[in-house]
């Protein structure tokens, strides 16, 4: 089969916006190249009213109940000895409606970007129902099991290091790709110059500082982290995501730039001297695409502490254990230095090659044999 006739589908789920980003971002470069994409939510994909149910209770968790969500991540997401309880259950209510999917798309390679469709096609393949390879792109610095079913075909990861905890835990294909991010975050931003502008007309002589806490709005103290960026001399630009009540808060400190849903990311990204993050989630990773060093400072629990700390060990970001060492990083990070310097260029050579053309070539190779 040409690669030129080869059609993808692309497996998200709309938890939060960061798989929905690299979804959107797979099928641009596919088609780039020639080929055909489409894309599915995973969740809509189970029965009606579980997917919407199952999107809400993670996000109350996330935001409003985080020791919740604690437990959930390590008796679920995390490895240890003994059976332990998967989403096994949860992704056979979507087989049927993939497999009708499949049936009318015809694609040649089925492509989750989220861990429960990761484990729906495995769960396919292992015993035949899903006749086309699935090459699985994992979002996450810390691979958790949820992300790990033998069955499938392929994956591709962030880091070499995620690429090998697959190989070692499945004894199958696993490639680093690198991170998926839309070009637009690797080019000039037109709106950087309008930030600018807006930043020193707002607090002239403050370095602005980006807090981001996603889509939800999901974060600890982001007030108090808000006021102390202030108190030591910086512009603390909040990135509310959907989150109007948090917005509506935060507008009340004169300090603080808060912004609710932003589509000029890549402006204001090129326009702040660092990001300081709590998920290293895919905001993280277009703050290195675009050369900004990132701080992870009060994760979010579960994966958001998890990818918060192997991002860092990695050399990827910092990452702060208190107050004082966030500001103390801040100050060497958004001046010319040696260390923010080494930070960005870091961040840039993780991007070392592209999932795309990967995923092309699975449709010109053979699956290796189970």
């Amino acid at each position: 089969m040409r690669p030129s006739s080869a059609r993808f589908l692309i497996v998200s789920a709309g938890m939060g916006a960061g798989h929905d980003a690299v979804a959107a971002e797979l099928v641009r470069r596919l088609q780039a190249r020639g080929q055909g994409a489409g894309r599915v939510d995973v969740l809509e994909l189970l029965p009606d009213g579980v997917g919407a149910g199952l999107r809400a209770f993670y996000r109350a968790a996330i935001r409003r109940a985080p020791v919740v969500y604690e437990g959930i991540y390590r008796v679920f997401f995390r490895p240890g000895r003994g059976l332990r309880p998967g989403s096994a259950p949860l992704a056979a209510l979507a087989e049927d409606r993939l497999l009708a999917l499949v049936a009318r798309e015809r694609p040649d390679v089925v492509v989750p970007v989220f861990h429960l469709a990761a484990q729906l096609t495995g769960r396919l393949r292992a015993r035949g129902a899903l006749a086309v390879p699935s090459a699985v792109v994992v979002t996450d610095f810390a691979v958790h099991r949820q992300w790990l079913h033998p069955g499938n075909d392929l994956h591709l990861c962030v880091t070499p290091e995620a690429a090998d905890t697959v190989r070692r835990a499945l004894d199958r294909p696993s490639l680093a790709t690198g991170p998926v991010v839309a070009e637009r975050f690797f080019a000039p931003a037109p709106g950087a110059a309008r930030w600018r502008r807006r930043f020193r007309a707002r607090a002239p002589g403050r370095p602005p500082v980006l807090l981001s806490v996603g889509a939800w709005g999901a974060g600890t103290r982001v007030a108090d982290t808000a006021r102390l960026l202030s108190g030591a001399g910086y512009l603390p630009v909040v990135v509310c995501g959907r989150d109007e009540r948090l917005r509506g808060e935060l507008s009340r400190l004169p300090e603080v730039a808060a912004l609710g849903w932003e589509r000029d990311m890549p402006g204001l990204l090129a326009a702040v001297r660092a990001v300081v993050d709590n998920a290293a989630g895919q905001t993280a990773l277009e703050a290195l695409a675009t050369g900004v060093p990132v701080v992870g400072y009060r994760p979010i629990p579960g994966h958001g502490r998890e990818g918060v700390r192997r991002m860092a060990a990695l050399g990827l970001s910092d990452h702060a254990r208190d107050s004082w060492e966030l500001l103390r990083l801040l100050d060497v990070l958004t001046e010319p230095s040696a260390p923010r310097e080494r930070r960005i260029a870091a961040g840039r050579r993780l991007f070392a090659e592209d999932a795309a053309v990967r995923l092309t070539e699975t449709v010109t190779r053979p699956a290796a044999p189970r």
